[in-house]
């Protein structure tokens, strides 16, 4: 278990990243709504989206919360490698996302 407070926000953090994606991905198909963002009806495209903005919000701050713990703090808790690792992946996800042109 993580030590310092850094170090617990950064599992807290990819803790909501990971309900808020599974919510993301789960809701859709729950009320049998598959389909693009725009032809799901305004009331579960707002979820989807909100859900999905603060997902990758909370995984890029797990990572920078982890990164800060283990090199400011000397956090050794696994945890907080597993979470900081996965928000590295998160954060290379949106960096592709808004860096790469179609």
């Amino acid at each position: 278990m993580p030590k310092t407070k850094a170090g617990k926000w950064s599992v807290g953090l990819i803790i909501a990243f990971l309900l808020l994606f599974a919510t993301s991905q789960l809701l859709p198909a729950a009320f049998g709504q598959r389909g693009p963002v725009g032809q799901r009806g305004p009331v579960l495209d707002l979820v989807f989206v909100v859900a999905v903005i603060t997902a990758g919000i909370s995984g890029v701050a797990a990572f920078f919360t982890g990164l800060i713990s283990i090199i400011k703090s000397k956090e050794r808790s696994f945890l907080v490698f597993i979470a900081t690792a996965i928000g590295l992946f998160v954060l290379i996800f949106v960096l592709g996302e808004f860096l790469v042109t179609h």
